[in-house]
């Protein structure tokens, strides 16, 4: 074998027993790259937690410290970034309350000292109450057969399928230096649903909807800030809340998502109350709030709604991001799909290009690596069978403005599979630990198996 010859090592990881639940087997993972915390989800659907874990040095997982129980109808990793140096990270859960009225109950999670705990969560909601009792916030809204999380930074979604409603949620850190810090929960939109919603993410300061035949992209900014500013006078001057926080005039907005600063002073956090944002609401074919809906094959890229496609009905299902504007989308057929988004994303005034890779195989499931730091990212793609393909994606880096992204579609992105992995079981669900390592679960029984794929002359 050459020197450059690709190598693969394998090994399996067995799952302790755990008292809660009757069976060890998992039915999905998630991995926050953040903190390097896992999340299984077990067939009870109740939540093991793994805080900064390294699946690739481990030869068995130990039992986890932090056990949520059943029922959970989703989760997601939310991270609360108080500075450019600064990152909380937070995992939400929401559950259905049956008794004494049919409700949603969220739980908030925050990561401290290498350990996940319950963390108290104000809001001054009406319909958002602090249940003690329950250890989390009551939503008061019907749960229904089905809720949806994704959270992003400062952000986060909730989409109900029996309400046909998506919520969008701020988050603020409160630092309170007598007493424990707690959560603020703040819910800045709305959006009634009028299509078939198969997938939601906040991704890089977008609210991505997987719908029929393409996907709907919605800036969080317009979102986040509200259609209106409610003012308040103090000491003959004007104060304005700005994106769901103020600080001297200025918006607290990064590059990717919504920033609120952590309210250090009690004194601060009545002045922020006091000045409180309307809850946006809208439809989802709206105008208003800047979003677009992009085709997968259609060039009219500004239409309000979904394309009609006779006799065939294309689902974007899965949505994962490349960079800050460019995002890989998995349609229901097994194609992949990527989405450039305009630097300058304005409502139906954006340019988008969509474009169709090229692979070998009918695609089921998608994992990403993102490094922002990387001129290729990684992609590892699955049949749902016994293959594992990775695939590396370069140009993803390249800035794209409005008259480049007309004519790009030669131009946007370049694929090769430059790895192929054959697993002795069927693959359930994976997530990428970096740029050369899997985490496969596999559905035969409650083992993962973590693939690190190399170079040889790397090895050595």
């Amino acid at each position: 074998m050459s020197s450059s010859s690709p190598l693969c090592e394998a090994r399996q990881l067995t799952l302790p027993k755990l008292l809660h639940t009757s069976t060890p087997h998992l039915s999905s993972l998630m991995y926050d790259s953040k903190s390097s915390s896992l999340a299984f989800r077990h067939f009870d659907s109740s939540f093991s937690l793994y805080p900064c874990v390294n699946p690739l040095r481990l030869s068995s997982f130990p039992s986890p410290q932090t056990l949520i129980p059943s029922p959970t109808s989703s989760a997601t990793f939310l991270h609360l970034q108080t500075s450019p140096e600064s990152a909380t990270t937070l995992f939400l859960t929401c559950s259905p309350i049956l008794r004494p009225s049919s409700s949603t109950l969220f739980r908030f999670y925050v990561l401290r000292d290498d350990r996940f705990g319950k963390i108290k969560v104000l809001s001054n909601h009406r319909d958002l109450v602090w249940d003690q009792s329950k250890g989390g916030m009551v939503f008061n809204t019907n749960h229904g057969v089905s809720m949806k999380l994704s959270g992003g930074i400062n952000v986060f979604s909730l989409y109900s399928v029996s309400n046909s409603k998506i919520w969008v949620f701020a988050v603020r850190l409160i630092c309170d230096h007598v007493g424990p810090e707690a959560l603020k929960l703040m819910k800045c939109a709305v959006i009634d649903c009028c299509f078939p919603i198969f997938e939601i993410r906040v991704l890089f300061g977008f609210l991505i909807l997987g719908e029929e035949n393409g996907v709907r992209v919605f800036p969080l900014r317009p979102l986040v800030k509200g259609k209106q500013r409610k003012e308040k006078k103090s000491g003959g001057r004007r104060s304005n809340l700005q994106c769901g926080s103020s600080n001297g005039g200025k918006t607290l907005v990064t590059d990717e998502e919504l920033n609120l600063l952590s309210v250090k002073s009690e004194k601060r956090e009545k002045h922020n109350d006091s000045v409180k944002l309307r809850v946006m609401k809208l439809r989802q074919d709206s105008k208003d709030a800047g979003g677009v809906f992009v085709a997968f094959k259609d060039k009219d890229f500004n239409g309000s709604v979904s394309v009609n496609m006779p006799g065939k009905s294309v689902k974007a299902i899965s949505v994962e991001a490349l960079s800050v504007n460019k995002f890989v989308i998995l349609d229901s057929i097994g194609n992949l799909h990527v989405l450039c988004l305009s630097s300058s994303l304005h409502g139906l005034d954006a340019c988008c290009v969509m474009k169709q890779s090229i692979q070998t195989m009918k695609v089921l499931k998608i994992a990403v690596f993102h490094d922002v730091s990387a001129v290729t990212q990684t992609i590892w793609i699955s049949d749902g069978c016994y293959t594992v393909h990775l695939m590396a994606v370069s140009g993803v880096d390249a800035s794209v403005d409005d008259s480049e992204v007309a004519d790009t579609d030669e131009k946007l992105v370049t694929t090769s599979v430059t790895q192929a992995i054959l697993t002795s079981e069927k693959i359930h669900d994976m997530v990428p630990m970096n740029a050369n390592a899997v985490l496969i679960l596999g559905e035969g029984m409650p083992i993962l198996t973590p693939f690190t794929c190399y170079q040889s002359k790397e090895r050595a």
